[in-house]
């Protein structure tokens, strides 16, 4: 638990401590925030039922993972992520045709040992992407995603992407109609949007490598 302000209402506090909770167990567990949150949620409070407002949002999440990978993983972690987002360029760049768009961890700069990597597709046929992957071979899984807007659940191909001289990274790519990229770029002030093309991912790789020169 990180120290609290004397000015913290109990609400925020168990907030904040549900939410480090939930950070911690996806930093080295590679949980997802809907069940990290969950499972947090119940150690802190027991079987109890919580109120709305205390449970935290994914961005304050998102923020005590950040907080936690700098705090134990920093020899480690920005390593791991800018080796996931060139294997994720690679891949978007081998489906350019079906215009990719990367989101999750691997995107907003969280990813560590167990993250996967989130791709979103955006084309007029899903058929048409399952065909150019079995055309190169790739053995994948058909499973569901939510919709980022809707909720409804969206056809996600999953499959493993072989890495020479270490283990294999797993993709996802989740397959949405052209119009539901409408609005979806959009970014509060200050903020990073939730996805990025194959340009905006390159950009964020040739960023890291500067930084290291």
């Amino acid at each position: 638990m990180w120290p609290m302000s004397e000015f913290t209402s109990p609400t925020e506090q168990l907030r904040a401590e549900i939410a480090a909770a939930a950070a911690r167990m996806i930093a080295e567990d590679g949980a997802d925030y809907g069940s990290a949150k969950r499972k947090a949620a119940r150690q802190i409070l027991g079987n109890q039922k919580v109120r709305g407002e205390i449970m935290p949002d994914n961005e304050q999440i998102e923020e005590e993972v950040r907080v936690y990978n700098e705090l134990f993983f920093a020899d480690t972690q920005p390593a791991r992520l800018l080796h996931l987002r060139q294997v994720a360029l690679q891949v978007m760049q081998d489906l350019q045709a079906f215009n990719p768009y990367i989101t999750g961890a691997v995107w907003n700069g969280t990813a560590g040992e167990h993250s996967d990597i989130h791709l979103q597709l955006f084309s007029p046929s899903a058929k048409d992407v399952e065909i150019f992957l079995l055309n190169k071979n790739v053995n994948f899984e058909v499973g569901e995603t939510a919709h980022f807007r809707t909720g409804q659940p969206v056809e996600t191909l999953s499959f493993l992407l072989p890495q020479r001289g270490a283990d294999p990274e797993l993709a996802h790519l989740a397959l949405y109609e052209e119009d539901d990229l409408r609005g979806s770029l959009r970014a509060a002030p200050g903020k990073r949007a939730e996805r990025g093309d194959a340009n905006a991912l390159a950009a964020l790789i040739d960023e890291t490598c500067k930084e290291e020169d």
